[in-house]
């Protein structure tokens, strides 16, 4: 679907980046605004050696968007909307992203060696984060 279409959705949902390789050479991904990422890049991060089954995230943010992919190993999310909308989401794939819209609640599993890299809407401001849950549940 084109990008365009999507950049109203107030739902997480998943994206397919064109890939360009051969299993003997290896391949190449790009992320890019306004081509297939619904916003303008304004942080980049990533995690990594984080241990299996580690659970992470456990917050929400007022305005922050956010792409995440699982550049190595399979990433786990448990999204809930405020008004209580749950959506699961499996990373195991680099050339797949997830979209996650402003005011969601996110759990986040990581299996043995993931590596999360994050594409974000926003430089980091400490007073988005929601890290209180029902805090985030009274959201206006």
């Amino acid at each position: 679907m084109d990008i365009s279409l999507k950049k109203n959705v107030k739902k997480p949902y998943l994206l397919d980046f064109t890939s360009i390789g051969s299993p003997d050479l290896g391949y190449l991904t790009v992320a890019e605004y306004p081509a297939n990422i619904p916003f303008e890049i304004k942080r980049t991060y990533w995690t990594y050696f984080t241990p299996n089954n580690v659970e992470r995230g456990n917050h929400g943010h007022k305005e922050l968007q956010q792409i995440i992919v699982a550049v190595a190993g399979i990433i786990e999310f448990d999204l809930e909307s405020k008004q209580g909308e749950k959506f699961n989401f499996k990373l195991d794939n680099p050339n797949q992203g997830l979209y996650i819209p402003k005011e969601y609640w996110r759990v986040i599993h990581f299996s043995h060696s993931a590596v999360l890299l994050c594409l974000a809407s926003l430089e980091y401001n400490a007073d988005d984060y929601i890290r209180d849950y029902n805090e985030f549940k009274n959201l206006k």
